[in-house]
């Protein structure tokens, strides 16, 4: 039996969480770009979620922006999805199973374009979510008349235009935009490109105020993993223990996250689904998010992933399955990266509920994340992510970071590759793994010279844009543990470590 509005009073599961069959009369208030499982996993879950309790009462109308061939999955399941929350939560498992009527239409901009202008004439509308990857907020030559613009600023620019047209500027009627790319200041950056192609436009200034003054561009940070399909054979048991076949079934971490950057009442009375979950946060600046997420999600990965590979784990949850290993990532987080990003926004009570969350994430039984993607643009990662924490670091402390260093000292040794046919391979855990890093040519010459390699990396800002190797011990602790890791191996080194911290700290 397929899941579609028809079966789902035929539906006898007690196993998943349903929505009643009134929540397809509800109004649409969402506009959204996008059919990816970031939008369906986050966004789209809370809404979903609000509606199951009453507190927003809206779904959402998406732009697909490839072609529609024939009846797709949306239509044929009337919008409705399974959400399969697998994961851990405070070290015990869960899993969950819900099915989301957030969705009621999918249309086409191919081929529906005009019904989608249309519905920039419904009163209820109010929101408007997008995830068009980071290369979807770009200027273009888009014309409103086109039908369809091609990029999306161009998509959203002529839906602007028709519901500022229609209304007659009435500044009540505009919307709240929430870009969930994955960029810097996402939502400022799609306003100044939007106003850009109103003046390549001509569309006058009456229509630039009312962009300006009636719309709200709200910055966010989303962050869950949703890796989307279920496995073939994971997905044909789901099926079977909840009673019916799903082809839009997707699988989402139990963790979520989507700060929402506004002081607005306006924009907090819109978003109204933002009640249902702790995991949404409205706040006036997300900076405090960002900088968290940056440093104890990504930066801890960059710091192991190396460890990681040289210990002999293939995948993140495997690597944390190892009380050593998971012992190093707890004191990596907790005992250096959180230290240093303590300031007056960021409180130690945020560095202990997030720190425990990745602790969760990275042990999630049912996540495949392998350590080789993860280093993919290793050095530009731990660049972005890791040399400005080192330097919040040194502002507190005079001794220099252990985990941080045996983490760099790590990278270093899978650094020191092998040149085959202009490629560069590093032999790791019985695998050659090609490089992905624009930097890995500098690396190599830097390792024709073991005896320099660790001062010579350090020390060029081309590097780091800055000269690492000033930082008081640091350069001396990097060599000590990449000495050791050449002599007893990384998890060797690592156990030396995590009794070493407790005395150190």
């Amino acid at each position: 039996m397929l899941l579609s509005k028809e079966n789902l009073t035929k539906l006898t599961t007690t196993k998943a969480e349903l929505p009643s069959i009134n929540s397809f009369d509800l109004p649409e208030r969402i506009l959204q770009f996008g059919t990816g499982v970031l939008l369906r996993g986050l966004p789209d879950y809370y809404v979903d979620k609000a509606n199951k309790r009453g507190l927003f009462n809206g779904r959402v109308l998406v732009v697909k922006s490839t072609s529609l061939s024939g009846a797709d999955a949306f239509s044929r399941q009337d919008g409705l999805y399974t959400v399969c929350i697998k994961g851990l939560v405070n070290g015990k498992e869960v899993v969950e199973y819900t099915v989301n009527n957030a969705i009621s239409r999918v249309l086409s901009a191919a081929h529906d374009w005009e019904s989608i202008l249309e519905a920039a004439e419904n009163p209820d509308l109010q929101v408007v979510f997008s995830n068009t990857t980071e290369v979807g907020i770009v200027m273009s030559n888009d014309s409103v008349s086109d039908a369809p613009p091609t990029s999306f600023p161009g998509k959203l620019l002529a839906f602007l235009y028709r519901r500022y047209t229609y209304f007659q500027g009435d500044k009540d009627r505009g919307l709240v935009i929430l870009p969930t790319e994955l960029i810097s200041d996402n939502a400022q950056k799609l306003k100044k490109i939007l106003l850009n192609l109103a003046a390549q436009n001509e569309l006058g200034s009456s229509f630039v105020a009312w962009l300006e003054e009636a719309n709200d561009f709200c910055n966010t940070l989303v962050d869950r993993i949703v890796p989307g399909r279920l496995p073939q054979q994971e997905q044909e048991q789901t099926e079977i223990e909840l009673g019916f076949e799903d082809e839009l079934m997707i699988m989402a971490e139990p963790f979520s996250l989507w700060a929402i950057e506004t002081d607005s009442p306006r924009v907090k009375a819109a978003l109204s689904f933002a009640q249902v979950d702790d995991g949404i946060v409205l706040v006036p600046s997300i900076d405090k998010f960002k900088e968290i997420k940056l440093r104890l999600l990504n930066g801890t990965h960059t710091l192991s992933c190396a460890a990681a590979l040289w210990s002999g784990f293939s995948t993140v949850k495997e690597a944390m399955s190892n009380t050593s290993f998971n012992l190093f990532v707890k004191g990596l987080m907790q005992k250096e990266i959180g230290k240093a990003i303590l300031d007056q926004y960021i409180e130690q009570e945020d560095v202990d509920r997030f720190s425990n969350s990745v602790i969760d994430r990275f042990s999630n039984p049912f996540l495949d994340h392998r350590w080789e993607n993860i280093a993919l643009n290793y050095t530009s990662k731990m660049n972005m992510r890791n040399v400005a924490l080192i330097d919040k670091w040194y502002k507190k402390h005079v001794f220099p970071p252990l985990h941080i260093a045996l983490g760099f000292a790590a990278y270093l040794k899978f650094m020191n590759t092998r040149r085959v046919e202009e490629k560069y391979v590093q032999d790791v855990n019985g695998r050659t793994v090609v490089l992905q890093d624009e930097f890995a040519p500098l690396l190599f010459d830097c390792w024709k010279d073991e005896k320099t390699v660790v001062s010579r990396v350090l020390s060029d800002d081309s590097l780091w844009g800055t000269n690492l190797a000033a930082y008081p011990q640091f350069m001396e602790t990097v060599q000590r543990f990449l000495d050791e890791i050449e002599t007893i191996g990384v998890l060797k080194s690592i156990e030396k470590l995590n009794i070493e911290w407790q005395v150190a700290y």
